[in-house]
């Protein structure tokens, strides 16, 4: 006797869209094809890689303290011993270089983080959601943050704070927020009705799980290039608060301080402003490289 035919029909959960694959190791041979056919994106890679090494190594690399001061040798030119010379209260300004790649990338990181933290979970809940919580709570609010200059904000926000670098990395992340914002937002507009997602509402998915599962893996390639750029950014916003006094301390080895205390000496000791001004120079310059690599990488008009 055979079995009876059930009449019903089996929901099954929806296929994950391919486009979300992107960390099956097919997807990222592909990504790095591309990426290494650009030049100049991994010339912005090796130079990131090297700043992030010389963070890591700092105290291996550097030659003498950077807190160390030294009056019978200040302001010396390079040479041998210094091979970056000195500053004007005798320390070596390659170990003060060197350490304040520490400060920069603590800054970049903490900050975009912070950025990443705040502005990804508000643009994922206002795009999918719409209505009320969109138009009228969030994005106004964004608005707001946006009338004013992103660096007037951050001044105005590290100075109520109080100054230091803990409350300037905090200020620096609030200004990046809404650009993170936006781009989740404008990402999750899209994808929120497409095929895949219906079909995982139709079987009665909850929110939160179609959010994390197959709304936001879909919008996190312009999320990776924008926190690539926001990273370089975010090392000169550090160095202009610490330059004008709302960020590391003076004696602090940041490179936003060293060109704070080199503004007496441009004309008598250059190399007290140039080192710090090109290790800046070349990290936004890496990051920046490297964002347009990634960008690159991620266009599907640029696939082959």
């Amino acid at each position: 006797m055979s079995k009876p035919q059930s009449s019903g029909t089996v929901k099954r959960a929806p296929e994950e869209a391919p486009e979300a694959r992107v960390g099956s190791p097919g997807r990222f041979a592909t990504l790095w094809r591309r990426f290494s056919r650009n030049r100049l994106a991994v010339i912005g890679l090796g130079i990131v890689t090297t700043m992030i090494l010389t963070a890591i190594f700092a105290p291996l690399l550097a030659p003498y303290d950077p807190y160390g001061q030294n009056y019978a040798v200040t302001l010396q030119s390079p040479n041998g011993t210094y091979l970056l010379g000195t500053d004007s209260l005798g320390g070596d300004i390659l170990s003060r270089v060197i350490h304040g790649s520490r400060i920069s990338l603590q800054a970049s990181l903490t900050s975009v983080g912070i950025a990443i933290g705040l502005g990804v979970p508000l643009g994922l809940i206002s795009g999918y959601f719409r209505g009320f919580l969109d138009e009228v709570l969030i994005m106004r609010l964004i608005d707001s943050i946006q009338a004013f200059p992103f660096l007037i904000l951050a001044l105005v926000i590290a100075a109520i704070l109080g100054g230091g670098l803990t409350f300037a990395m905090i200020a620096i992340g609030i200004g990046f927020t809404p650009a993170f914002v936006r781009i989740t937002r404008g990402q999750v507009l899209t994808v929120r009705n497409l095929e895949y997602v219906q079909a995982a509402r139709s079987v009665g998915v909850g929110h939160l799980p179609i959010m994390l599962r197959h709304v936001l893996p879909n919008s996190l390639p312009p999320l990776l290039v924008q926190t690539t750029l926001a990273l370089g950014y975010a090392i000169i916003a550090e160095a202009t608060l610490s330059f004008l006094g709302l960020g590391a301390s003076p004696g602090v080895p940041s490179w936003g301080s060293m060109l704070y205390q080199a503004q007496s000496y441009l004309t008598s000791a250059w190399w007290m402003a140039f080192f710090p001004g090109m290790a800046i120079f070349f990290a936004v310059l890496g990051f920046n490289l490297l964002g347009d690599g990634i960008r690159e990488a991620l266009d599907p008009k640029m696939q082959s």
